[in-house]
């Protein structure tokens, strides 16, 4: 099984855990490559996997596929410290301590994933997440309702994002659309500028398993 992370720093983890955000966009590093002139074939091949192909200035075509798959279940990533990744490694979905829950523990005690969930294992994971959709697009081509699909949040007459903070004393910036917020939100997720270069991005959808935790 994969992983995916989403920034606790910006509150999107929760979000996803809480069914609030389900959408995310991943910038596609080969579909941005300067020599790349054409994208096009996006659809199903007859492994019924989603795919694409790139077209190069020198003439070379490649096809390329997304990092997740459409009906592909993922682990939500978490730090090992965090209260629920240790419940869940210490016992089974009935309730009963897992034979092999201490030595689970002593890993993860000595693993850099304790502290930083980029180094955790996909199976030690609770929370689990299904693909149910996928479209590659430009990122300026989202509209406002999947901005709030991607965790923006509305609040009174404005649109925030949590921990985004104009000064220190101020919990939240206050922007007048979704798409500023996300504009603001991916400029922090993934550099500054990513909003203006407007990027090729999979849009993935998803929804939370239920009951993924008990498993």
């Amino acid at each position: 099984m994969k992983k995916i992370v989403f920034s606790d720093r910006y509150g999107l983890t929760q979000a996803v855990l809480s069914g609030h955000k389900t959408m995310t966009r991943r910038v596609g590093k080969i579909l941005n490559h300067p020599l790349v002139t054409e994208i096009s074939d996006w659809g199903i091949d007859d492994k019924r996997k989603c795919h694409l192909a790139i077209t190069y200035s020198t003439g070379l075509t490649e096809i390329v596929y997304p990092q997740y798959q459409i009906g592909e279940e993922v682990a939500v990533a978490q730090r090992y410290a965090n209260d629920d990744v240790l419940t869940f490694n210490a016992y089974d979905s009935e309730g009963q301590p897992r034979k092999d829950g201490h030595k689970r523990h002593q890993e993860m005690l000595a693993s850099p994933g304790y502290r930083n969930k980029m180094f955790v294992k996909a199976e030690y994971m609770p929370y689990h997440i299904r693909i149910t959709n996928i479209k590659v697009e430009r990122l300026q081509d989202i509209s406002e309702e999947d901005c709030l699909k991607e965790g923006v949040e509305k609040w009174i007459d404005c649109y925030i994002v949590t921990g985004i903070m104009e000064n220190q004393g101020k919990n939240n910036v206050c922007f007048d659309t979704p798409r500023e917020a996300f504009a603001a939100l991916i400029d922090r997720i993934s550099g500054k500028g990513t909003w203006e270069s407007n990027p090729w991005v999979f849009a993935y959808t998803f929804e939370v398993l239920p009951g993924s935790a008990a498993k």
